[in-house]
């Protein structure tokens, strides 16, 4: 058996496509496949008279996707052959294993696979998103139970879940400075940017139930001189409602490799999320990736945004157009110290770090239940012929 047939297993069960957006998920295992075989398993695809089968593909960063190919089923018929599907690829015992939840829906089919290690990287509530499974809350709650590890994508959820688990840990949205960098070299402009005007205010993300509409439309309208460049796959809600103006730009979603080109055009950029259930908790990667672009950020009170950016004066906070628009105003020429500011608070973070801390809570999990079953062993070995049993 060589060195790689070793490689400990780390199984991640998902509600995001790998291929969707670039961000949390996708930062932590490609960091995680330099030291183990990383499975990714996305929800199923429900396709008509197929025979239960998976698809996989592995990824240049080292991850192998697995598709759950399934014919319409009920869930427990769907979770039964997922289960069994899924058995095939678990390597033997002798391995260690990693099960690592983003979906707390995983569980209907996971529960009866061993591991050494289970973690729960909350990363969102979503039992808040619109659409969210019935089942969610109960199967949260399984998971909370069997977990060792509940990592929290920031701090408010972190305030929110830590009393539910003996082990909660906040590891808030980090950042590839160097990647966003790029944006500050003003690399040259892909070709559907390079035709908008300016100046230009941008966001990049995920457009669906988070993002408020009406602050985009009417901020659009108090500033037709600016151009609005809207980035990110349209979800949950109906294109046909996004504001149409022609200073407000919608141009899809488009690869993490190619933000920085799009950031680098850019004089200030957007968070206009609506203040609502679906953001109560959220933490956006995106914080940074503006910052590290060298781009001033005017965002809506989110709580994990408040603080600490906004506290730390690297963000400015907006409540409604009119402040959105006096914002664009203002920071077309970023305050003075403002770069030397945001550089110093970057500079303490990184997914390298970020996936460091949990691989050292791993590691300890790992180690403390090998003394468990190590001491549970001693406890229940035979007495020995002519040893004296003390009680």
């Amino acid at each position: 058996m060589n060195a790689l047939d070793r490689r400990p297993q780390l199984m991640c069960f998902s509600h995001l496509r790998w291929d969707f957006v670039f961000q949390r998920p996708q930062h932590l295992l490609t960091r995680a496949a330099r030291d183990y075989d990383v499975y990714f398993v996305e929800e199923p695809l429900v396709e008509a008279d197929a025979a239960p089968h998976l698809r996989a593909s592995r990824r240049p960063e080292g991850v192998t996707v697995i598709v759950p190919v399934l014919p319409p089923a009920g869930e427990d018929a769907a979770a039964t052959m997922i289960a069994d599907l899924l058995r095939p690829i678990l390597p033997p015992s002798s391995r260690q294993r990693i099960l690592w939840y983003y979906t707390p829906m995983a569980m209907a089919f996971s529960r009866g696979i061993e591991a050494d290690t289970v973690v729960y990287d909350n990363m969102d509530e979503l039992s808040a998103f619109r659409g969210a499974p019935p089942r969610l809350l109960d199967l949260e709650a399984e998971l909370f139970a069997r977990a060792d590890l509940v990592f929290t994508g920031g701090m408010s959820l972190y305030a929110a879940k830590r009393r539910r688990h003996r082990s909660v840990h906040p590891f808030p949205s980090s950042i590839d400075v160097a990647h966003f960098h790029e944006a500050r070299r003003k690399p040259a402009e892909p070709a559907d940017q390079a035709v908008i005007g300016g100046p230009r205010a941008g966001f990049f993300g995920v457009i669906d139930e988070r993002m408020d509409i009406d602050l985009v439309a009417q901020t659009a309208a108090l500033r037709p001189d600016w151009q609005f460049v809207m980035i990110g796959p349209v979800v949950k809600i109906d294109p046909a409602s996004l504001p149409a103006a022609p200073n407000i730009h919608w141009l899809g979603g488009k690869s993490y490799r190619d933000l920085p080109a799009y950031l680098g055009g850019w004089d200030v950029g957007l968070m206009p999320f609506a203040l609502n259930e679906a953001t109560r908790f959220i933490s956006p990667t995106k914080t940074p990736e503006f910052l590290a672009a060298g781009l001033p950020v005017l965002s809506t009170a989110i709580a994990d945004v408040v603080s600490p950016y906004g506290e730390k004066g690297l963000v400015e906070i907006v409540s409604d157009p009119a402040g959105m628009a006096e914002g664009l105003d203002r920071l077309r020429t970023p305050p003075a110290g403002w770069l030397a500011a945001v550089d110093g608070h970057l500079a303490g973070m990184s997914w390298n770090q970020t996936w460091a801390g949990m691989q050292r809570l791993i590691d300890g999990s790992v180690q403390a239940r090998r003394q468990r079953m190590g001491d549970l062993r001693s406890r229940t070995r035979p007495t020995p012929v002519g040893e004296t049993l003390h009680v």
